[in-house]
């Protein structure tokens, strides 16, 4: 008998669906050191990431939240096995990128992928592009990101 073989990976251009959404699981609860480590190795010297006594004198939140930047980092990533793993070209843009809702240390984030959109490159035979809506929600369902972004795929090798 021969055992059947599936590697991981995203999927080829052909694969994507417009109107499909993709559930990424599992979700990632937020820590204090998440943030610090990527506030500090961005150079981001905000204090409402890195200053605690500072933090809880600001309104409207009076505490730290975490960098919005590594909200829409970790949305991204959580996407990646799911959609582009080993089949994506490169990112092509983001746009309408909004933060609703302040993510807050302990927070867990649950990432969806919408597929808005696709066409072959015009430019790049083998290749198509595909428009992403990607939703982060907290643990209360509340959105607390979402992005629009456009990417380049490879499509299927031909066997």
């Amino acid at each position: 008998m021969t055992e059947k073989r599936v590697t991981q990976r995203g999927l080829w251009f052909e694969e994507f669906e417009v109107g499909t959404v993709y559930e990424h699981r599992p979700g990632r609860t937020v820590t204090e050191a998440d943030n610090v480590l990527f506030t500090t190795l961005t150079m981001n010297t905000q204090p409402l990431h890195l200053d605690q006594a500072a933090s809880e004198e600001l309104p409207p939140f009076h505490d730290r939240l975490v960098n919005s930047m590594f909200t829409l980092s970790l949305l991204v990533g959580q996407s990646v096995s799911q959609l582009t793993l080993g089949t994506i070209v490169a990112n092509l843009g983001f746009s309408e990128i909004a933060f609703p809702k302040p993510v807050r240390h302990g927070d867990t984030l649950y990432g969806e992928t919408l597929v808005v959109d696709k066409r072959p490159s015009n430019s790049r035979p083998g290749e198509g592009v595909v428009t992403l809506r990607h939703t982060s929600r907290n643990q209360r369902g509340e959105v607390v990101a979402v992005a629009t972004r456009q990417t380049l795929v490879r499509m299927a090798p031909d066997e």
